[in-house]
């Protein structure tokens, strides 16, 4: 396999994984569906369908499949069961047999859902210790770049990035948080890759 087959598979996993993480948590609070133990439930069964959706999305051709924010608004409506999404999906399906006609709507009137999934995530913003820099800065940064970028893997990247800074110039590093410190310099080469492609 070529170096840059596995570029773009390591490029696409990341993206995938970050913005799964990321509107599974935002979706899971929203819901109230993390356990005592600050865990979401089932979260293994939940990755395994992102990944073998995904998959599904690359043999037919489609651009990468993972969860959406928008489910947000679905939860707001009063969606807990996991009908809600079996509904989304089967309009899904149906708007196939429309879809020349949906390119003529215009980016715009989509605005005020997405304004309306945006407020309710901020809400969540009220739990953060913002007297806690180590919590508060990449709080800050995540919630800034997300919307700069488009992108919530750009948005959790640095704040994954920021997070481990804080706790390196504090002198806070712990052996619990070797995984922050990896996926922080995971998210690192990513920026230098994407500056030198």
């Amino acid at each position: 396999m070529r170096l840059g087959a596995l570029e773009v598979m390591f490029v696409f996993a990341f993206v995938d994984l970050f913005d799964n993480l990321g509107t599974l948590v935002a979706v899971s609070r929203r819901a109230g569906l993390f356990s005592e133990a600050h865990e979401i439930p089932r979260v293994g069964r939940i990755l395994t369908v992102d990944a073998v959706a995904s998959i599904g999305g690359g043999l037919a051709g489609t651009s990468t499949v993972t969860s959406y924010i928008e489910s947000v608004a679905g939860i707001a409506a009063g969606g807990r069961t996991g009908v809600t999404a079996i509904v989304t999906g089967l309009l899904f399906l149906l708007s196939l047999l429309v879809l020349p006609l949906a390119g003529l709507i215009p980016t715009a009137a989509t605005a005020p859902i997405l304004i309306l999934v945006g407020a309710l995530m901020m809400s969540h913003a009220a739990e953060i210790s913002w007297s806690d820099p180590i919590a508060a800065i990449p709080a800050f940064l995540t919630i800034l770049v997300i919307p700069m970028t488009f992108s919530i893997a750009t948005g959790l990247s640095f704040g994954l990035i920021g997070c481990a800074l804080m706790k390196i110039t504090r002198g806070e590093i712990k052996r619990s948080d070797w995984l922050l410190h990896a996926l922080a310099l995971l998210s690192v080469g990513r920026f230098v890759y994407i500056a030198n492609a």
